[in-house]
């Protein structure tokens, strides 16, 4: 199928260069060896995000993104992936990055996990790291 969907709740954000998104993203995908059948971007505010993590991960933090998977393993991609506008602006900051930069990376670093890789500790948040910079890297690319 590969299709990818953007969508907003609770904020009006319009995300840029949408075609090109979707060329950069697919490629990553494929050039990780995945298969996607439908991924859904959501962009929300602090606050819709803060919800569904507490809701659903029963952590009552704030975060910037949270990937949800629906496909079994080893089979095509399923999944919604939430970003929260509000986190992406104070990490551009805290960063010193562009908005955009940080967008990237944040949408980047959802696909990385539904690719397998993974965060939670210092050996594979550093191969996830240097993977998101191959893939921003690459945006020249695509015209990003």
């Amino acid at each position: 199928m590969n299709e990818l969907h953007f969508f907003n709740e609770e904020i009006n954000y319009r995300l840029r260069n949408i075609k090109k998104l979707r060329n950069w993203i697919l490629y990553t995908i494929k050039n990780e060896r995945g298969e996607l059948e439908a991924i859904n971007f959501i962009f929300t505010s602090d606050s819709y995000l803060h919800k569904i993590n507490v809701d659903y991960l029963q952590h009552d933090t704030y975060t910037d993104i949270i990937t949800f998977e629906y496909n079994e393993e080893d089979s095509a991609i399923i999944s919604d992936i939430y970003i929260s506008i509000d986190r992406c602006k104070e990490n551009a900051k805290r960063y010193k990055t562009s908005f955009t930069n940080e967008i990237h990376r944040i949408i980047i670093h959802g696909v990385l996990h539904l690719l397998g890789y993974k965060d939670k500790n210092k050996i594979d948040k550093e191969l996830m790291t240097t993977k998101e910079d191959y893939y921003l890297s690459l945006r020249q690319e695509f015209n990003l």
